[in-house]
């Protein structure tokens, strides 16, 4: 049985010893069970005060975990982990357009990069399968869905752009449950940002992600939507920032801290 078989058994060093080899999960979700997963945001060191102001003003979609020394390639406090191969996927940006999607971040990485890790909503999924919370697109192995709203983020320097949400199908006597669950773990999001319709959050169509898969809504349950940590991703594009490294939405760095830890 390979690692993508049993990812949720794997531990955290496992896991990145099986990314550095280039193979690419659909996501990271499920995977090292009771470990926090991270966002990656790396910036030049020009841009580095703003992002580190836009995630102070926006503390729901971006709780810092680390930040890095500009050039420094590798992650010291919440894991040991090389910011260039231990991701599953990165995305790279110029000047707000995408231009590579690769499994190695080597030959992109530059030596002004300051690195902020941002916390992860998949962190709490383990707290919510132990409340009895169905997760729903693990249930249909697929990403989690990500969408684009209409609400913006406090603006800062030259980073401006909207909130990013995840959304979770919950059955609706369990919403509550959800709710209190993930408000313990703020370096996670948090608690949701909003429970029922789309339309309040400007969303057109739940079956039109802008990042993740869709996910079906079994009848009785109702979405719920957390702050996410692509946040970052919308802004550069709103921002046309001129260079910046990301994860790929849903396949994360995963940290050697335990969820309890940071709970």
């Amino acid at each position: 049985m390979t690692a993508l078989e049993q990812p949720a058994i794997l531990t955290p060093s496992q896991a990145r010893e099986v990314f550095r080899t280039g193979e690419v999960p659909d996501t990271t979700s499920g995977w090292c069970r009771g470990y926090v997963q991270a966002n990656l945001l790396a910036v030049p060191r020009d841009l580095a005060f703003d992002a580190l102001l836009f995630a102070v003003r926006n503390p729901g979609p971006c709780p810092l975990l680390e930040v890095t020394d500009a050039g420094d390639p590798y992650v010291h406090d919440i894991a040991s982990a090389d910011l260039r191969t231990d991701l599953p996927a990165y995305r790279v940006y110029e000047h707000g357009r995408l231009v590579a999607e690769v499994p190695d971040a080597t030959a992109y990485w530059r030596d002004d990069l300051v690195a902020l890790l941002i916390g992860c909503s998949f962190t709490f999924e383990a707290a919510l399968a132990t409340a009895g919370v169905p997760l729903r697109h693990i249930e249909q192995g697929r990403n989690v869905p990500m969408y684009v709203t209409s609400r913006a983020c406090r603006p800062a320097g030259r980073l401006a752009g909207p909130l990013v949400v995840s959304m979770r199908p919950v059955p609706a006597d369990l919403v509550g449950v959800a709710a209190e669950v993930t408000a313990r773990h703020p370096v996670a999001h948090g608690a949701p940002v909003h429970a029922g319709g789309p339309a309040a959050l400007g969303i057109a169509s739940l079956d039109r992600p802008d990042f993740g898969d869709a996910v079906e809504i079994p009848d009785g349950d109702v979405p719920v939507f957390w702050a996410c940590g692509v946040t970052p991703q919308a802004v550069v594009m709103a921002s046309e920032t001129p260079f910046v490294i990301t994860h790929s939405p849903g396949r994360m760095l995963i940290t050697d801290r335990t969820d309890e830890n940071l709970a």
